[in-house]
């Protein structure tokens, strides 16, 4: 039995007992210095005074640029309007994320920029965080007015003006003359701007990388040395269609621009071998030289460089007309660019198969091909081409009228041919055509429990064929290649008799309107759903039955037969979906009759995309806009905040709306989306004061009459500029250079 000292022994306060008892503080959580705990200071709980301060979230505390990546990859402009609304730190931060790269795709967009740019007092510095100007899409009406107030703008990276014939010296100048962070420039287009402007940019723009001038006719020679003497770091320079320039400038670009990676020349009629030399000996970072037109230009261009010199780097040549250019100048273009990827030599007539043989040496480097109008090729060269260069995407024969079935064969082997040019090539016959359907079309059976399902898998991956005048082609093979390249979105077949129906011509694309009345009688060219259309049409029809593909699998099998029970399953086969194809790319005015397609080929598309069949007309693609949204973002379709438009400056004339434009591709932050929605006014009407009733001691929070400007309903306090289509922070250069 316990005795009532041990009852109360354990209930007493003693110094052997291990912890102290619950209504008593032991002298260890009191004391101020105990030196014998080694949990050293501790206060007491019950004294402590814990201030608001020290209870601030976590995310309070992040640096202004963690915040600003976490913005970033915010993809909804409303959900970015709401965060700023939450303090003036994330306001600050939002709102350079949303004016970096603002929308001007509208003139009411372009109004209210400007008119913001104009404040007195504006709450944020909005002019420091514009760094993307592209007036592209309003290039009909905007003028020198128009730019003027944007010259308040210093801190502007890449401005695009293309096609703005508007514009002069008078409101070019002084926007260059505060631009002294400007990287790209694109004023493509103006016959009006002059050697003033260009002396401007060598001035002012001294860290400028890129330049697009191309059909800017009044530009002087030494205006153009002096840019290339002051602007040392240039990497892209576009002056195609410039017929003024001379050996001169290009020169002088060679000399004091040693990081140039793409120089294009086109049209350029005055430039002599001596410049190709100087470029190619002196650029070794040259990636990509286009010459097309460049008539004066000879072997010697080539033959003068280095002996021991290589030039890994160059991807792209073209020498398009480049008539004087012999055998001799490709073997020595191909030993000094063994790494070449795109090569044109379309109208370059007096190469032979010796060219030929030298361009197989390229290899597996050898991706685009162009040799139309090269007549004395023959199936020869193109035997060597096929058996050494087995990448090659896209290859153009047009016109190479010595070539015969032997060669469409070998070139329908190619594995990943999406492309072939045979325009007038008129000794081929239907061989040819069933070689590229036959190509890469095999048996693939599909096994399950119950046996094996067996049905042909068509898995051609040729996209367009050129195939206008050549005369002596059927209905039944072409119709063969329709069911057997389901990745196909253009066939052209102007000329051939066989294919001048009235029953076909609805799915034929309109001829061009400066055609002759007798090339129009004779166009026929599908694209897109024209030749989703022509398949249907010519599988359906019993004329054609003893043509049609009895081997192709239906779209879709609900049900497959699995013992005495049925498993659901699917079956697909591939089908083209390209609905726009906007580029004449073969039976051209002048006769030429060339399948070069000038769009893919100077940016090749992407030849990895994936296409279902649907017996349905096929799904229209979206309209473009600037940059894609981040993986996960919402689409273009995305929901904007609406805000009531102010009136018109009426400095800058009328208010018309213009289609968005693509800009540049590779961008660390997302696009706002290209809303049509006018963002108006500015963050300076907002009131940075509590609500009387429920803001808390202290706090600093958006009035109502701020909260509303950022909602679906107009605000008294003005509108504002919050809901700018937000910018692509930091990318390599814009598409303009």
């Amino acid at each position: 039995m316990i005795s009532e000292d041990s009852r109360d022994s354990r209930s007493s306060s003693s110094t052997n007992s291990p912890i102290p008892a619950d209504n008593e503080e032991s002298d260890f959580f009191m004391a101020a210095n105990d030196s014998q705990s080694s949990l050293g200071v501790v206060p007491n709980l019950q004294d402590m005074q814990v201030s608001d301060q020290d209870c601030l979230p976590t995310v309070a505390a992040l640096p202004s640029e963690i915040l600003i990546s976490i913005f970033s990859r915010v993809s909804e402009t409303n959900d970015l309007l709401s965060c700023m609304r939450v303090c003036k730190k994330w306001a600050r931060n939002i709102v350079e994320i949303l004016w970096h790269r603002p929308s001007c795709i509208s003139w009411d967009n372009l109004s209210s920029i400007c008119h913001t740019l104009a404040l007195e007092n504006p709450y944020f510095a909005y002019p420091e965080f514009i760094k993307r100007l592209n007036l592209a899409a309003l290039a009909e009406q905007v003028s020198d007015g128009t730019i003027l107030p944007l010259a308040v703008c210093p801190r502007v990276e890449r401005m695009t003006l293309t096609n703005c014939k508007n514009l002069t010296d008078s409101g070019l100048i002084p926007l260059v003359r505060n631009s002294h962070h400007l990287l790209a420039l694109d004023i493509s287009g103006d016959a009006n701007i002059t050697e003033a402007t260009i002396y401007a940019i060598a001035e002012n723009c001294r860290r400028l990388q890129g330049l697009n001038i191309s059909n800017c006719k009044q530009i002087s020679n030494e205006s153009l040395i002096q840019l290339a003497e002051s602007c040392k770091y240039i990497k892209r320079l576009k002056l195609n269609d410039c017929s003024q320039i001379n050996d001169e400038p290009v020169l002088a670009f060679a000399k004091n621009c040693p990081n140039i990676l793409e120089i294009d020349l086109h049209q350029c009629k005055n430039i002599g071998n001596q410049p190709v030399t100087s470029l190619l000996a002196r650029g070794q970072a040259l990636r990509e030289l286009r010459l097309a037109g460049c008539d004066l230009i000879d072997d010697s261009a080539f033959l003068s460089l280095p002996p021991d010199r290589v030039y890994e780097h160059l991807r792209i040549l073209d020498l398009t007309s480049c008539a004087r250019l012999t055998d001799r100048a490709v073997e020595k273009i191909i030993n000094v660019a063994p790494r070449l990827r795109n090569l044109v030599l379309a109208k370059c007539t007096n190469i032979t198969d010796a060219a030929v043989y030298a361009i197989s040496r390229l290899g597996r480097n050898l991706h685009y091909v162009h040799l139309g109008h090269c007549r004395h090729i023959t199936d020869e060269g193109v035997k060597r081409l096929v058996q050494c260069c087995n990448r090659i995407r896209y290859i153009d024969l047009g016109c190479c009228t010595h070539l015969t079935d032997e060669s469409v064969t070998l070139l329908a082997t190619l594995p990943k041919l999406k492309r072939i040019g045979l325009v007038k090539c008129q000794n081929i016959t239907d061989e040819s055509i069933n070689a590229l359907a036959r190509a890469n079309h095999r048996s693939r059976p599909r096994r399950d429990a119950g046996g094996a399902v067996h049905y042909e898998y068509h898995t051609s991956s040729l996209e367009r064929v050129h195939l206008s005048y050549c005369i002596n082609l059927g209905l039944k093979s072409i119709i063969k290649l329709l069911n057997c390249c389901p990745k196909l979105t253009h066939l052209s077949l102007t000329g051939v008799p066989a294919f001048l129906r009235e029953d076909l011509e609805c799915f034929c694309r309109d001829a061009p309107p400066d055609f002759t009345e007798h090339q129009r009688s004779v166009f026929c060219v599908f694209s897109g759903t024209g030749v989703n259309g022509l398949r249907r049409f010519l599988n359906t029809k019993p004329e054609f039955a003893e043509y049609q593909d009895v081997t192709r699998p239906p779209r879709r099998r609900s049900t497959i037969a699995h013992g005495s029970e049925t498993t659901p399953g699917l079956l697909l086969d591939m089908d083209g979906i390209d609905e726009v194809d906007g580029v004449e790319d073969d039976d051209m005015g002048d006769g030429s009759e060339l399948a070069l397609d000038p769009g893919n080929f100077h940016q090749p598309t992407d030849f990895n995309n994936t296409v279902i069949q649907s017996n349905e007309p096929a799904i229209p693609p979206p309209p473009p806009f600037h940059h894609p949204p981040a993986a996960g973002a919402g689409g273009a379709n995305s929901h904007h905040t609406l805000l009531q438009p102010t009136p018109t400056l009426t400095s800058y004339g009328g208010a018309t709306t213009s289609p968005p434009i693509n800009g540049s591709a590779n961008a660390a932050l997302p696009n706002r989306m290209n809303t049509t929605a006018s963002p108006q006014g500015s963050l300076d009407q907002v009131i940075m004061a509590p609500p009387a009733s429920t803001a808390p001691t202290g706090a600093t929070v958006l009035s109502t009459a701020g909260a509303s400007i950022f909602g679906n309903a107009s605000s008294s306090a003005g509108p504002s500029t919050a809901s700018l289509q937000g910018p692509a922070r930091g990318g390599p250069g814009a598409n303009s250079t």
